[in-house]
């Protein structure tokens, strides 16, 4: 089945921490900044963004986490998203969205989620009664023109994504700075493995490139070996 090429991008510690904490008053994109040796460096994640693909894949919850649902309606951009949710998003967070994203993919498997409601002109929404990441990317691709796609997410949906295949290439930024903790979430989340028969489920990387950017910053590039 086609389904878009997957970039997994996103930035984390050096000890592979993409939050500062284990709670969502914590986020890199407000702390970093606030920590010496670490901030000056920050901007040059946000560049490194603007060149991902024109779709992302991301969640409702991370969306909610970000204010999605409280903030006033943003100006359009030219990126189009597609937001994996059932529970987080309230009409206003769909509405949000609608009016940031050039098209806005809402993948549920809610059958009262808000965005099955909604007359949205740049609104479609994937529902699936029974929930399948590859058919939702295969829809992207065959329905939306989805052919590349970026995934920005939490450790949760990055792990499940990589568990079933569908992560294709690897580019992370490394900020200069150690988190620690247990609970804290990681580029990749989800269940632990239990059993030497589980290894297969281990995804190989091999490296493209390794920048050394300002300010003791690190930017991997890996592609996932099938």
């Amino acid at each position: 089945m086609n389904r878009p090429f997957t970039t997994l991008f996103m930035l984390m510690s050096a000890d592979g921490k993409i939050r500062c904490g284990s709670t969502d008053t914590l986020d890199f994109d407000r702390d970093l900044p606030r920590v010496p040796g670490v901030g000056k460096g920050l901007r040059q994640y946000y560049d490194l963004e603007q060149e991902t693909d024109l779709w992302s894949l991301n969640t409702g919850r991370v969306m909610a986490k970000i204010g999605a649902n409280e903030l006033p309606l943003p100006e359009k951009t030219v990126v189009s998203f597609a937001i994996v949710d059932n529970t987080h998003l309230t009409e206003t967070g769909v509405r949000y969205l609608c009016a940031k994203c050039h098209q806005l993919v809402i993948v549920t498997s809610n059958p009262a989620h808000p965005a099955l409601s909604l007359g949205e002109e740049d609104l479609s929404v994937i529902y699936q009664e029974h929930p399948s990441l590859e058919q939702a990317l295969c829809q992207l691709c065959s329905d939306y023109g989805c052919k590349r796609l970026t995934v920005q997410s939490g450790g949760t949906l990055n792990a499940a994504l990589m568990r079933a295949g569908l992560i294709d290439a690897i580019d992370i930024v490394v900020a200069p700075v150690l988190v620690g903790g247990r609970d804290t979430p990681t580029l990749v989340d989800g269940p632990s493995l239990t059993s030497l028969d589980e290894l297969s489920q281990l995804v190989a990387l091999e490296l493209v490139s390794c920048d050394l950017l300002r300010d003791s910053y690190l930017r991997l590039r890996y592609r996932v070996v099938r």
